[in-house]
């Protein structure tokens, strides 16, 4: 299955990418970095130290957007992920330099390019993705599945009353993207609150080798959050479970429905507004993940960290 995640590490975009490079069902072409959790600069080095992590330097980073499409991002996530991203984690610098080339002209390329339909999981803020679809059209359209990790059907938000993080740091790019046609599922609070990597859970890949005793230790950090913000005994880690979506279908239970983001500028900013009222045939609906099998999903992210290092 060839992979493009497009993401703003971040602790759990940091599990993600490691999901995706333990699934030997997936070939991950290409990490393309956006604005959110920290900045652009320290997301794109965040993404090369974590592909060098786990030694596979040879995937391309190639930066992106530094900012939303409309309105500034109000703040990030350094109370959550640590000033620099990583939940205070010191990975060692990689050899790879970024991508020469922007990370919507490397996008566009990769997926006009590839004879197969592309998996594109996006688990940052959705400015580039935007920007795909305004630039480069006839290239978004050849994705074959997006998953995005970002919005809540039921569970209200993460960052304001209404709004969830990925969606509120530009929601106007969120409204371009979930107004589309190309295949998407929506993953949001509603199952990512559902699934808590307990600290039983972590130490199923801690004692794995240094890359699973590493991504260990960023989810530290998480778990003292967590506790805080949610009051569970684990980590919510909202992206991996958005990859382990990518990575095996079926894994969520989706429903599709029509998705509308408020873009106003009141209390509601950000807000993914699903009709549950009915099952959608529209040609913009989305498929919603609405439940979650937690303790088989647990499982399978264990099991899969547990390799990183074989």
């Amino acid at each position: 299955m060839p992979l493009v995640i497009d993401t703003d590490p971040g602790i759990d975009d940091a599990l993600a990418i490691l999901l995706a490079l333990a699934s030997p069902e997936v070939d991950l072409r290409l990490v393309t970095t956006v604005h959110g959790n920290v900045e652009l600069a320290q997301t794109s080095e965040n993404a090369l130290r974590v592909l060098h992590l786990a030694g596979r330097s040879d995937v391309p980073v190639a930066a992106g957007a530094r900012g939303p499409l409309v309105h500034p991002q109000p703040r990030r996530a350094g109370h959550v992920h640590g000033a620099e991203g990583l939940g205070g984690v010191a990975l060692p610098p990689s050899p790879a330099p970024l991508d020469p080339r922007p990370a919507v002209v490397a996008l566009a390329e990769l997926l006009t390019s590839s004879p197969v339909p592309v998996t594109v999981a996006a688990i940052g803020p959705l400015t580039n993705l935007a920007l795909l679809q305004a630039v480069f059209p006839e290239a978004a359209q050849r994705i074959g599945r997006l998953v995005v990790m970002g919005g809540s059907a039921a569970r209200g938000g993460n960052i304001t009353a209404a709004a969830e993080f990925n969606v509120w740091s530009d929601p106007e790019a969120a409204a371009v993207v979930l107004g589309g046609t190309v295949p998407t599922v929506l993953v949001g609070l509603d199952v990512t609150l559902a699934t808590v990597l307990t600290p039983d859970d972590i130490a199923g890949f801690s004692g794995s080798g240094p890359t699973g005793a590493t991504a260990a230790a960023m989810l530290q950090q998480y778990l003292d959050h967590a506790r805080t913000a949610y009051g569970v005994p684990g980590v919510v880690v909202h992206d991996a479970l958005a990859l382990a979506e990518a990575v095996a279908p079926g894994t969520l239970g989706l429903v599709r429905r029509d998705v509308v983001v408020d873009t106003g500028l009141g209390a509601g900013r950000g807000q993914t507004l699903v009709d549950r009222r009915a099952v959608s045939t529209s040609p913009t609906a989305v498929d919603v993940a609405e439940t979650v099998d937690a303790g088989a999903v647990t499982e399978f992210l264990v099991t899969r960290l547990a390799t990183l290092d074989d």
